[in-house]
């Protein structure tokens, strides 16, 4: 049984630590609304991006005319996983979601026969497939000193895959984040950029429809393409941002909960100790006033 300082020193600690549960659960709340902003801003054009390049794509097909970046190299032998995490921690399963539907597609490529190569972003991805894929990894990105993410570093990203693409050094990229939804709903999702693979839209043909390319839908493509995998990247950071303080202030909120909990039955365990060692203290007294 502890003693009442152990206990005294248990409940103080408990009570510091839920201090820094609330602050850092109201930082992440007010980085959450400029990061879940910045995220709803960029889906229209990332929607609209979307919508005229599934209309070029279906027009042009794989034909031999067809942009590298559309066609593809031909194969299907090496694969590029861009692993994008956080920086920090402490803000539930948010790294673990990704890592983990990460590890299983490049356990499930390695069964297949394939090659596997590891593009991190984000420290804690990289930590976490340290152990299992250290000698697939090929580079990182380090995003620790960056106040706030922009466009400048998705570009960086998107200009080293697609260096590494053009050397032949993978034949399939896809990028892998969470997709936020809401403060308790991030969605571990895994999209392919290299091929360029774009989901059809209702209007997808209209956009094609409208519009009268020069001087070929070959073209347009050779050029949108590498500028789609940059708003690919972009996007998934933007989404990403929204997801980590989305997770971590639901994860500070249940660590605050949790230690006003424990504060409570500490505090009863304490009350009740006390009361017991006064009860002693009192028996021995009468006990010794009696023998006399």
């Amino acid at each position: 049984m502890p003693s009442l300082k152990d206990l005294k020193n248990k409940i103080t600690s408990i009570k510091n630590t839920r201090k820094i549960t609330k602050a850092m659960q109201m930082v992440a709340a007010a980085k959450l609304r400029r990061a879940q902003e910045a995220a709803e801003a960029g889906r229209p054009y990332a929607e609209r991006m979307n919508a005229v390049m599934a209309g070029l794509s279906a027009s042009v097909g794989t034909s031999s005319s067809a942009p590298r970046l559309l066609a593809g190299t031909g194969e299907d032998k090496v694969h590029l996983l861009v692993v994008m995490t956080a920086e920090r921690g402490l803000c539930g399963g948010f790294n673990s979601s990704i890592v983990r539907m990460a590890r299983l597609r490049a356990n499930q490529l390695l069964g297949e026969g394939k090659t596997v190569k590891i593009l991190t972003v984000g420290k804690k991805g990289r930590e976490q497939l340290k152990r299992d894929f250290a000698s697939h990894f090929i580079g990182h990105v380090d995003l620790s000193e960056v106040k706030r993410v922009g466009y400048a570093q998705a570009q960086g990203i998107s200009r080293d895959i697609l260096a590494r693409f053009d050397a032949g050094e993978f034949d399939v990229a896809t990028l892998f984040f969470n997709r936020f939804q809401s403060v308790i709903s991030q969605v571990p999702t895994a999209q392919q950029v290299i091929p360029a693979k774009y989901d059809a839209v209702e209007d997808a043909s209209d956009a094609v429809a409208l519009y009268d390319y020069e001087p070929s839908e070959e073209g347009i493509l050779a050029d949108l393409l590498p500028r789609g995998v940059a708003t690919q990247v972009f996007t998934a950071l933007l989404e990403n941002g929204a997801s980590e303080q989305g997770a971590r202030m639901s994860a500070m909120d249940n660590a605050t909960r949790n230690a006003g909990d424990m504060i409570d039955k500490y505090t009863t365990i304490y009350n009740r100790s006390r009361q017991a060692a006064i009860t002693k203290e009192l028996i021995e007294i009468i006990s010794g006033a009696e023998a006399l």
